[in-house]
């Protein structure tokens, strides 16, 4: 199992209220010339959880910094003129919740972090250390 550290969340820049799901990314990302979806996780706004990328296996979701990550993504980011906007729903924030305590019992303490910290991208269409800071003290 590869070492992990960071669970980086993304948005998958569609409009709020989209019905969006992992079989769809898929097809999104190997139609870019991937392998397979890059997120380990999406998370639907009804909260499932829902597995993408084998969790043992690098992912796809931000240059440079995938070998010690796990990849998580919101449906949303957008509003309905296409603006990027915090749209995560109550059952996503939940599950997110979730997944972070989740994921933190099985490979230890991860910093939580937003793909804009690492690229010049509005995704997750918010800032994810001032939403999360208690998540990383």
């Amino acid at each position: 199992m590869r070492e992990l550290n960071r669970i980086i969340l993304h948005c998958t820049a569609t409009r709020a209220g989209e019905q969006i799901n992992v079989k769809q990314i898929d097809k999104w990302h190997r139609d870019r010339g991937w392998s397979e979806i890059g997120y380990h996780y999406v998370l639907y706004a009804d909260g499932t959880i829902a597995t993408g990328r084998d969790i043992r296996k690098k992912g796809a979701h931000v240059k440079g910094h995938n070998h010690d990550s796990v990849g998580v993504a919101y449906v949303g980011g957008l509003d309905k003129n296409k603006t990027p906007k915090d749209t995560m729903t109550m059952q996503q924030e939940m599950a997110f919740l979730h997944l972070v305590n989740s994921l933190r019992v099985v490979f230890g303490d991860m910093s939580v972090h937003g793909h804009n910290e690492y690229s010049n991208k509005a995704c997750p269409s918010f800032d994810v250390q001032e939403k999360y800071k208690f998540l990383n003290k």
